[in-house]
């Protein structure tokens, strides 16, 4: 790392910005219901006037070309099943999603030049999504695959099963109860405090691709001092003026990507971290302007996709 610096000074350069709307996960209209979990009797009314989303083991589910995730009536005439999960309500409808094994290319796969539903993962669809439905595909995305790597008691080994409409998995053995875990990770917009920001690339990446910088929270960190350990491992630069702009669900298996901004001395030589990022540049307002406005991709680079919080910050950033 070149020149030492507190993180958590202002320098007097920075550029305030804010993003401008929540990011495209961050969406959510429908009541968790947390405090019905345990009651037996709200939950099979909620199961009686439910609507049912199919998740696939790819974290797809059908999504309308308007946008919307299609939904099936929960079968009233059956108990609920443990496998299934309460993703919330709205005027009373109760939400709950469901793991489906499908063939590789899902059951309702459609050439390209058909019109209809497709089985499509957050990546995809996310950016088209209603608020409403946003919010129930990046649960039910993330509650399943907890309940998938969550088969057994870490402290004893036995077989848990799910309570509490999906949302607590419980051993008979030992009496411990486990609940969905989240992996906090930080993502940060590296700028001058001027007209130019940093875009990296990680060397598993498709050719073209840029991004801004993020790393995994560790234990007994600040999300701050994380973005100044990230920083520096990665391209080598002392950063100030560190300041919060928003946060994103991100569901790849079980993250919540939190995003801020810094600022850089564009004068201090990138240093990639070797086997983590391949590459690293000072790329000007105006590059990443024509890339929005060409769908992603300009001046040799494409900026990550609509779906992430990495796109919203450039967008802000940008404008």
């Amino acid at each position: 790392m070149n020149r030492q610096a507190d993180p958590f000074v202002t320098s007097g350069v920075a550029e305030h910005f804010a993003l401008l709307g929540p990011p495209a996960l961050s969406r959510s209209t429908v009541d968790r219901r947390e405090p019905v979990r345990g009651d037996d009797a709200a939950l099979d009314r909620l199961w009686a006037s439910g609507r049912l989303i199919d998740v696939d083991q790819q974290g797809r589910a059908s999504v309308s070309p308007s946008g919307t995730v299609l939904t099936s009536a929960t079968p009233r005439d059956e108990p609920r099943p443990e496998g299934a999960v309460l993703l919330g309500a709205e005027d009373e409808v109760g939400y709950w999603a469901r793991r489906v094994v499908v063939e590789a290319d899902g059951p309702e796969e459609i050439g390209p030049q058909e019109i209809g539903p497709r089985w499509q993962d957050l990546r995809q669809a996310g950016p088209l999504l209603t608020d409403t439905d946003a919010g129930l595909l990046t649960t039910a995305v993330g509650l399943l695959a907890w309940h998938d790597q969550s088969g057994f008691c870490p402290f004893c080994g036995t077989r848990t099963h799910a309570v509490r409409a999906g949302w607590t998995r419980h051993c008979d053995e030992c009496r411990q109860e486990h609940y969905p875990r989240t992996d906090p990770a930080v993502i940060c917009l590296v700028h001058d405090g001027a007209d130019q920001v940093v875009l990296a690339r990680q060397p598993t990446w498709p050719p073209g691709r840029y991004s801004v910088l993020a790393g995994f929270v560790e234990m007994g960190e600040s999300l701050e001092a994380c973005v100044a350990r990230e920083i520096a491992e990665e391209i080598g630069v002392s950063i100030s003026d560190i300041r919060y702009l928003g946060s994103q669900p991100w569901p790849f298996p079980r993250s919540l990507m939190v995003g801020f901004a810094a600022v850089a001395d564009p004068s201090d030589e990138l240093i990639p971290a070797d086997g983590e990022i391949e590459a690293a540049h000072w790329v000007s307002r105006h590059q990443v302007r024509d890339a929005l406005a060409e769908g992603g991709t300009a001046h040799g680079f494409t900026l990550p996709g609509a779906a992430s919080i990495a796109h919203r910050m450039l967008e802000a950033w940008a404008s």
